[in-house]
């Protein structure tokens, strides 16, 4: 992929006319980070005084090439409720004058119109203008009846702007697809961690203990909605069976479910010859069961145990056995209030609050989001146009923007805003072609690209207008699918809050005290995204699940050597100080300038005799480094970098591999092609962790009398040099200034081979002797 064309992937500066970066005068809005775009908004209302045959009635507008049209069914009183609001775009508008047409089915009953210059400009917090009666007339010009409307100017801060329809949406759709492109908010649930602790049970119904060969095999099963799990297996002989273990679920507000509790034995299958028994022939029988309504489980929001109850079993009436509660289990079950749940990477958190609202510190600031628009967006094919709608996550609030149809260049200009509670925390925009006007089936909504935007890396009450690619990693390589234009600002309430949080922890207390482990938490996310999934497609206008995994993705814990190279890059890049160190100590030692050798043994001196000075003089350094930074500060906001990714220097088939199912689909010589590529990176890392291991074996040696003649010679170095430091006793000052002159004396005074101690390490021996 060497040869593929780079295209440039950087977030470039816009220029966009805001009021937000212009002075204010006349009448203004809270949307100041996006541009003003002028709707002519028509409230229908109702009519009445019409005498019809039928009882459905449409309402029609007309401005040129655009429509609206709305039906609705009469009411014995002869009158007829809309209640619609249609908003055209000014800019695109293709006439003069707005006709309104009320047909019943395909004949016109009446008619009227009104100019588009006639329409008054309102802007909030102005009060709505109040609907009135229009006289219709037929085509002959004789009174019909009368329609109630009302109509004005106004921009995307109406409070109708989410309820009405908009003219560059106008398409045939059913109920759901109409409210599919329209802008929606949502909020999803608190999630909370379910700790279940599963004890004991005590008198369990089994059968023939007393003969029992092998020790019966009994295990727990707890499940929610979504999700179920399981106990390890206990080994007895007894009906007393202990477990002690927990598990862990995810549930959410307002906790109307059921945890269901039941014992299980794994039994044989004694009609299965012994062979097969071994294989699959088991099966289990329920032993007993309970069910605790999740709103009667104790929260806690601290490390205290939560109290250990009894449960009564309802015990499944069986063969020469009577139901009843003689069973019980013992339990610790309780909803973990001081963790944060995790439903997005832990690197792109866009909330740290724990899922107690008790324990939530005060907001620090406002984030402030502008989704303008978005350029060169590829088309999905077939269609040769884009359907597209964005969707904004932080925290629990999600947004979504209305859907422009058939439209590369879309534009939205809507603005949104959240609380901030943490400030390094991140947003996460995605866009996204509309399922419901794809033309085949099966749809679902496809992505088009997302963009993070990192808090703390913004200054504050700075407004940002940038245009940030849209990437996209397909398997045949790295595309930019288009460009989204946002404009953002972060204001703080208080900036000392915002300095003093940098000190804090940056999880709640509770996972620090009783932490999760990484197994624990990569096992619950799944959970959270799933209840996620299921609450936002409960609403009225659903998110699909497909929007709500790639907008929470995470492709950290998925196979790809391109990653790994590039983690790998990034380790190397961190020790290149290091290796600068090395080069430039080099230098000195062969005395390249002498007077960088003459100033650094000055300082040498003097951080040996005035050692008080050593500190200071180094934060010193820092500040100074870091204060001359500052006039190199990067301009732009981070961006996806190719040349880090590894997306242009790897093999095709590499990145390929990154999407690849598992197990594989692959076959023939792409299989083998892999392997090979993964055993010589395999034989490089065991090379080296061999070479590693080497080494600090020798080391461990030198003790061990592995090789008798080298550690005798290592024992008398280190009593004749214990004796010298006992008899001349040098202060640790003195050794360290002639130890480092040592090593910087002039290349005349010195041969240039390996040291003495070099040398004795490299002959001792390692446990390399002792391997296959």
């Amino acid at each position: 992929m060497a040869n593929q064309k780079k295209e440039d992937f950087s977030v470039k500066e816009t220029k966009p006319s805001i009021r937000a970066k212009k002075p204010l005068n006349g009448p203004t809005t809270s949307f100041d980070l996006v541009e003003e775009m002028l709707y002519l908004y028509v409230r229908i209302e109702k009519a009445r005084l019409l005498v019809l045959d039928h009882s459905l009635l449409q309402v029609e507008l007309k401005i040129g090439n655009y429509r609206g049209a709305a039906t609705t069914e009469g009411n014995p009183m002869g009158e007829f409720k809309w209640n619609r609001v249609f908003a055209f775009t000014k800019s695109r508008l293709q006439d003069r004058s707005v006709q309104v047409l009320v047909k019943d089915g395909v004949n016109v009953v009446g008619q009227c119109s009104f100019g588009v210059s006639e329409a008054e400009k309102r802007v909030p917090p102005l009060p709505p203008l109040s609907p009135q009666w229009y006289a219709l007339v037929d085509q002959k010009g004789n009174a019909k009846g009368e329609l109630m409307m009302a109509f004005w100017t106004g921009t995307q801060a109406d409070e109708v702007y989410n309820s009405a329809s908009h003219s560059d949406a106008a398409v045939d759709l059913r109920d759901e697809g109409l409210l599919s492109i329209r802008p929606s908010v949502y909020y999803t649930p608190r999630l909370w961690y379910l700790r279940v602790n599963v004890i004991e049970a005590q008198d369990l119904v089994l059968n023939v203990i007393n003969n029992r060969e092998q020790p019966a095999q009994i295990y727990v099963k707890a499940r929610v909605p979504l999700c179920e799990l399981s106990t390890r297996a206990c080994l007895t002989k007894t009906a007393d069976p202990k477990w002690n273990e927990d598990l862990m679920f995810v549930v959410a507000e307002p906790f109307g479910e059921t945890l269901d509790v039941g014992v299980f034995e794994l039994k044989k299958d004694a009609s299965l010859p012994s062979e097969e028994q071994k294989k699959y022939g088991k099966y289990e029988v329920l032993l007993g069961s309970c069910r605790i309504p999740l709103k009667n489980v104790g929260k806690r929001n601290d490390r205290s145990p939560a109290a250990s109850l009894w449960y009564d079993l309802k015990v499944i009436e069986g063969e020469g056995m009577n139901a009843r509660f003689a069973s019980k289990i013992n339990m610790r079950i309780s909803l973990d209030g001081g963790y944060h749940v995790f439903d997005e990477p832990t690197e792109f958190s866009s909330d740290l609050r724990p899922s107690a609202k008790i324990l939530w510190k005060p907001a620090v600031g406002m984030f402030e989001l502008g989704i303008m628009s978005a350029s060169g967006l590829s088309p999905i094919m077939p269609k040769t146009s884009v359907d597209a709608f964005c969707v904004a996550k932080y925290g629990p609030k999600w947004v979504r923007t209305r859907t422009v149809v058939d439209n590369c260049s879309p534009k939205w200009n809507e603005q949104y805003m959240w609380e901030v509670y943490d400030h390094c925390t991140v947003i996460t925009i995605a866009v996204f072609q509309n399922k419901y006007l794809l033309n085949w089936e099966r749809n679902r909504d496809r992505e088009i690209g997302k963009v993070r935007i990192r808090l703390s890396n913004l200054e504050f009450d700075k407004v940002y207008t940038n245009s940030h690619p849209l990437v996209s990693l397909e398997p045949y390589g790295v595309m930019k699918r288009g460009e989204l234009q946002l404009s953002y600002r972060f204001c703080s309430t208080s900036k000392l809050t915002v300095y003093h949080s940098y000190t804090q922890a940056l999880w709640p207390k509770l996972h620090y005290v009783l932490p999760l482990s990484v197994a624990q938490i990569h096992r619950l996310r799944p959970q959270a995204v799933k209840l996620t999934e299921s609450r936002l497609q409960k609403a009225e206008s659903p998110l699909s699940p497909e929007v709500v995994q790639y907008v929470l993705d995470d492709n950290k814990h998925k196979f790809s050597l391109r990653r790994a190279k590039a983690n790998f890059l990034r380790c190397m890049k961190l020790l290149e100080c290091y290796s600068l160190y090395r080069q430039r100590f080099d230098r000195l030692r062969k005395w390249t300038n002498p007077l960088h050798n003459v100033v650094f043994i000055i300082s040498l001196i003097e951080v040996t005799w005035f050692p008080w000075m050593a500190l200071a003089s180094m934060f010193f350094m820092l500040s100074g480094l870091g204060a001359w930074g500052y006039w190199k500060r990067p301009k732009q906001l981070p961006h996806i970098d190719t040349e880090l990714s590894q997306v242009y220097s790897v093999h095709p088939d590499e990145i390929a591999e990154e999407f690849d199912s598992f197990p594989t689909s692959a076959t023939g010589n792409i299989l083998t092609i892999r392997y090979h590529r993964l055993q010589g990176i395999i034989l490089n890392v065991q090379t080296t962790l061999g070479d590693i291991a080497a080494t600090g074996e020798r080391v461990q040696s030198l003790l061990s009398w592995r090789d008798k003649k080298a550690t005798l010679l290592a024992l008398i170095f280190f009593f004749f040099a214990g004796m010298v430091f006992y008899i001349y006793p040098f202060s640790v000052r003195s050794l360290f200034f002639w130890t480092i002159l040592y090593m910087i004396r002039h290349p005349m005074l010195r041969i240039d081979l390996p040291s003495y101690f070099h040398n004795f390490i490299r002959r001792m021996p390692s446990k390399i002797d002792s391997m296959l």
